[in-house]
């Protein structure tokens, strides 16, 4: 399978939009009624984001299982720190990719302290799959790894702009940057992706495609 086939899949695949909520209502409201302790302020805040934090996790962690635990620890960080929340012009999404970056680098910290015979239990039996499905998985696992040697600015960029199909000027709004600077650096971190994952020239080709 060729670099192309591995990136294009593996940015539709990790994308679900078929339950994805549209907000529609005041978000600084909602925010002001949650930290009021409004049960369904919370609620709808969750509906409102779940799915986008969901898809920026499962894009760099390994499990589906894995990705749903560290979404739900992110939005009880959320329920647990909304009494200090400051609203500001910053989109509420930025302060959720933060809590989610965080709990995403404590994941792979307690990996790294987990037993090698706990880990060797927890990873998934090649084996047991067919062939064609073994060598998409070791293409995915390929692609997560490279995105993983990238900066967590770059990963960011790339999750928002190709997973989560959000516009320049929300990931710049999100990053709090200009879109300007946000182009330049989705072009950086598609170069050093590309760089990582071995420069061939169909995936160039696609990522000078993708880019623009």
């Amino acid at each position: 399978m060729s670099l192309y086939s591995v990136f294009t899949a593996f940015f539709l695949l990790t994308v679900d939009t078929s339950d994805t909520v549209s907000l529609q209502v005041d978000v600084r409201l909602l925010i002001k009624r949650a930290q009021t302790g409004d049960r369904e302020a919370v609620g709808a805040l969750y509906q409102a984001y779940s799915q986008s934090i969901y898809r920026y996790v499962i894009a760099r962690v390994r499990s589906a299982e894995d990705a749903e635990d560290i979404t739900s620890e992110v939005f009880i960080s959320m329920v647990k720190g909304l009494a200090s929340y400051q609203i500001t012009e910053a989109p509420f999404a930025a302060w959720l990719y933060r809590i989610a970056a965080s709990r995403v680098a404590d994941h792979y910290r307690a990996r790294q302290r987990q037993p090698i015979s706990e880990l060797t239990e927890s990873l998934p039996d090649d084996l047991t799959l067919p062939e064609d499905q073994m060598l998409q998985k070791q293409s995915f696992d390929r692609l997560r790894a490279a995105l993983g040697q990238l900066s967590e600015e770059h990963q960011t960029i790339l999750i928002l702009r190709f997973v989560d199909r959000k516009s320049h000027e929300e990931v710049a709004a999100i990053l709090g940057k200009s879109m300007t600077a946000v182009k330049s650096a989705q072009h950086r971190a598609l170069e050093h992706l590309t760089s990582i994952l071995g420069g061939e020239s169909k995936s160039r080709h696609y990522l000078r495609g993708i880019h623009e």
